[in-house]
């Protein structure tokens, strides 16, 4: 059966319903306190590239499960009403549909990083090797 709506239109419609931040102003809003990094980068994927300091890993197979506090792998973190979660991944295009997904579910305290990791290490933001 043929694709009838691809990649490119679903990310392109999320990020015409989502907020997006760049680098300078995630990275603003998350020193404040005002938001929390969220990596939905596969575990390979940070051990390959390495890994934004503080931000919180959440993969993006789990990601439902763990914001949802009627999941039993409900995170903690994502109980944090206070805060912005600030998604990326590794090009901004997981993260625009992570995005646009839990704000089908009800979150309104959630955004993404235009360009994802690569525009973070573009920009000679901080990075943690293992």
């Amino acid at each position: 059966m043929p694709v009838t709506k691809g990649f490119q239109a679903l990310v392109n419609e999320a990020m015409s319903q989502i907020t997006t931040h760049s680098v300078e102003e995630a990275r603003r809003r998350a020193e404040s306190g005002k938001a929390t990094l969220i990596d939905i980068r596969d575990i390979r994927e940070l051990e390959h590239s390495g890994r934004v300091p503080n931000a919180f890993h959440a993969p993006r197979g789990m990601l439902e499960f763990w914001v949802d506090p009627e999941s039993p792998y409900h995170k903690p973190v994502f109980a944090n009403e206070d805060t912005e979660f600030i998604l990326f991944c590794g090009a901004g295009w997981r993260s625009a549909l992570a995005t646009k997904t839990l704000q089908d579910m009800g979150m309104t305290n959630v955004s993404h990083i235009d360009g994802g990791f690569a525009a973070w290490k573009e920009s000679n933001s901080p990075i943690e090797k293992k």
